[in-house]
């Protein structure tokens, strides 16, 4: 209970403020982890170790944080739904959606259309072109002897 002496102050939680941490730039923390990716391929010092967890990291934040469109099919819409999504690999909030998306990658006469949805628009030209760098290097830097320094 409280007196009328104690002003009441709205707390972060119930005043409709953002509660992410940053302002909502939590969700970008994979792009700095590309580009410490590409600085440790520019830095020699850099051993195969970190280049490997930072294109994990990378990798990761592409397949299942990065914010793309959801693309799951949909009735009556060729290009599927355009909700929000969390990852290349995952759908929107709808649950049938992320089942979908992830049934697509299992389903061969599927794997088209999912392939199809990668390169929709720019955003998710960027995070697939990204997922599949971070791929590449963390093979690259696992395989000792394939890049001649």
């Amino acid at each position: 209970m409280t007196t009328a002496a104690e002003p009441q102050v709205p707390s972060m939680a119930t005043s409709g403020a953002r509660t992410k941490g940053l302002g909502g730039l939590s969700q970008w923390w994979g792009v700095l982890a590309g580009f410490l990716l590409i600085a440790a391929w520019i830095n020699s010092a850099a051993g195969p170790v970190i280049v490997i967890v930072l294109s994990a990291a990378t990798a990761a934040w592409c397949f299942f944080q990065a914010p793309v469109t959801c693309g799951a099919p949909v009735r009556g819409r060729e290009d599927g739904c355009r909700n929000n999504a969390s990852g290349l690999l995952l759908g929107c909030y709808i649950r049938q959606h992320r089942w979908q998306k992830l049934k697509m990658l299992i389903v061969r006469r599927q794997i088209r259309q999912f392939c199809s949805g990668l390169f929709s628009d720019g955003k998710a030209t960027i995070v697939t072109l990204s997922g599949m760098a971070s791929v590449v290097s963390g093979l690259v830097a696992l395989i000792p002897g394939v890049i001649v320094h």
